[in-house]
């Protein structure tokens, strides 16, 4: 790993319940759910956000909503109300930058600095970090927890370790006792399908996985397999970039009932152009192709787009855009179970901010 370095990562806490919250007094203490109504625990979409209160009934992020409500039907579930949750996440992100030599925002609730430079060691950075937990605490009411380590993946798995509102530090010489014990899981890439087949190969902990045979990773998952071995060691010598790439923008949405109701349908496109063209003008966006995701009741998918000849940021474009493209898709038996619009072929501007894109989890 590169020597010398002390990375921190930031993240809010539950963030978009957090701002509710603050936002609504009378939701603090209370189980807050952001994601779609479950309709009496048949709502169709995922959970977004849940408080920590929620927590506590086993709701997590990316869960039904059916399930979320069989686990807590006394909970109060809201909407999403992303332009709110963006316009904090600025507020707070221009707090953090102050902070680092170098900084990077990979979501619209997470961030990187490299404070290298601006602390003498670790104690040092733990020190700097609290001054910066009081700061967003000061200013917005919000917490976030501190992770601190000798590169971004030990940082982010530390955020993780203590929360809400907690630091945890781990020097270099701490790396590999830190990582041992964690489920293979934790690890940065590792989804469901890997963990399964690595449980398979009696690997359940990072540091079975650190130990590991590393050409039967490689026999068994490719490339990603010497990846992996790499990252169960500690070893990441990925660096904080200020600079992202965005390549899209957009939302989807799951319908509560499975349709074939234009209008619904069509009104469904609206609302999430209306939530997503908000990003393109704070962020000094401009597209050039629009794109939309058909999703019907069997699962099967189709994507279609059309490029126009210029650059725009204007909202009716993209949603008679989409509506046209749709069109095909709409009238012919068939119920849809999920929209998505989406704009590509970016122009992003000299003021462009670092955006997150939202979606549904189908």
């Amino acid at each position: 790993m590169t020597d010398n370095r002390i990375i921190l990562h930031i993240d809010l806490d539950a963030f978009y319940a957090a701002v509710e919250q603050r936002s609504n007094p009378e939701l603090k203490g209370n189980p807050v759910i952001i994601g779609a109504d479950p309709k009496s625990g048949k709502g169709r979409g995922v959970v977004s956000t849940a408080s920590y209160e929620a927590r506590e009934f086993g709701v997590r992020s990316a869960m039904p909503i059916s399930r979320a409500w069989k686990l807590c039907p006394q909970g109060i579930y809201l909407r999403p109300s992303f332009e709110l949750y963006e316009t904090v996440s600025a507020k707070i992100m221009e707090i953090l930058r102050e902070y680092g030599d170098k900084f990077e925002q990979v979501g619209i609730d997470e961030a990187f600095l490299d404070v290298s430079n601006k602390v003498n060691d670790f104690d040092d950075a733990a020190k700097l970090s609290n001054r910066i937990k009081k700061e967003v605490f000061n200013k917005e009411k919000l917490t976030c927890s501190v992770g601190i380590g000798p590169n971004k993946l030990i940082a982010k798995l530390a955020s993780d370790y203590q929360k809400p509102y907690g630091l945890t530090v781990v020097k270099p010489e701490d790396v590999i006792n830190f990582l041992s014990p964690l489920p293979v899981r934790k690890l940065i890439g590792v989804g469901p399908k890997t963990e399964i087949k690595l449980k398979e190969m009696g690997v359940k902990t990072i540091g079975d996985l650190a130990r590991y045979n590393k050409g039967m990773l490689i026999k068994t998952f490719g490339k990603w397999g010497s990846e992996m071995r790499e990252l169960s060691n500690g070893i990441d010598n990925s660096e904080v970039m200020e600079e992202h790439e965005i390549k899209s923008v957009g939302r989807e949405l799951t319908f509560e009932e499975d349709t074939n109701d234009s209008e619904l349908i069509f009104k469904a496109i609206d609302k999430l152009v209306d939530d997503f063209h908000y990003e393109l003008i704070s962020g000094h966006i401009q597209f050039k192709t629009v794109n939309i995701k058909i999703r019907y009741e069997n699962f099967e998918t189709h994507t279609r787009a059309k490029t126009l000849e210029f650059y725009t940021d204007d909202k009716q474009i993209i949603k008679d855009t989409a509506k046209q493209l749709t069109q095909p898709f709409l009238n012919i038996g068939r119920k849809i179970r999920l929209i998505g619009v989406r704009v590509s072929g970016l122009n992003l501007g000299e003021k462009q901010k670092i955006l997150k894109e939202f979606r549904r989890i189908p």
